[in-house]
């Protein structure tokens, strides 16, 4: 059986897209085909006009580390680390010099309300500040897409909207390709774009159109 049948998306700069349907789907396969995880059996998934089903495993490593943020349920910090560690280790990975992704990381964090809270470990902080962590650390390297997987599914109602406010103030604000993963309803009312997958097939698409480049 296929996780994804027939699916054509694109999915605009400047733009918050929520993917919803029940479990088994296909939502997390297309998430994992968006940021290079994956490669599908057949078709193509241009990410910045790069076919990454064509490149090879250290062509798509790179791709994903210079395009692509990842943010998770399940926050995915590091415990023996601090807020500002845990973000600093990202740019480590992407290659970007220490003293700079400090001021970085740093800037990041107060941007996101975590002024007072750069030096605490995850287990001292909220749901929500982790969640804050995990965006800062995702956009360390500055990517022009942000995937992020049931981000607020851990997460209050206050701090759950916190969280759609951050990605869509990104989208809006910082012109970035925002693809949000989610069963929450919460999301419905920040995304430009709803798409329903059911079976592997999108059911629903509610844009009318995308606007400028695509991923």
């Amino acid at each position: 059986m296929r996780a994804l049948t027939d699916v054509t998306l694109h999915f605009a700069p400047s733009s918050l897209t929520l993917v919803m349907g029940p479990s088994g789907s296909g939502k997390t396969t297309l998430l994992s085909l968006l940021g290079c995880l994956l490669t599908p059996d057949s078709g193509s998934v241009f990410v910045q006009g790069t076919d990454a089903a064509s490149c090879t495993a250290g062509e798509r490593s790179a791709l994903r580390r210079k395009e692509i943020g990842f943010i998770f349920q399940a926050f995915r910090l590091f415990h023996s680390l601090s807020a500002i560690q845990n973000v600093i280790v990202k740019s480590d990975i992407a290659g970007i010099g220490r003293r700079q992704s400090q001021k970085v990381a740093q800037d990041l964090l107060v941007r996101l309300g975590l002024a007072n809270k750069l030096h605490l470990k995850p287990d001292a902080l909220s749901g929500g500040e982790k969640q804050r962590v995990a965006i800062a650390r995702a956009m360390i390297a500055n990517p022009k897409i942000l995937l992020a997987d049931e981000p607020t599914a851990a997460l209050d109602s206050n701090s759950g909207r916190q969280i759609c406010e951050i990605l869509r103030g990104l989208a809006e604000h910082e012109k970035q390709t925002v693809v949000v993963v989610s069963h929450d309803p919460r999301w419905a009312s920040f995304a430009d774009r709803t798409v329903v997958l059911e079976d592997g097939r999108i059911v629903n698409d509610s844009a009318s159109q995308s606007r400028g480049e695509s991923i």
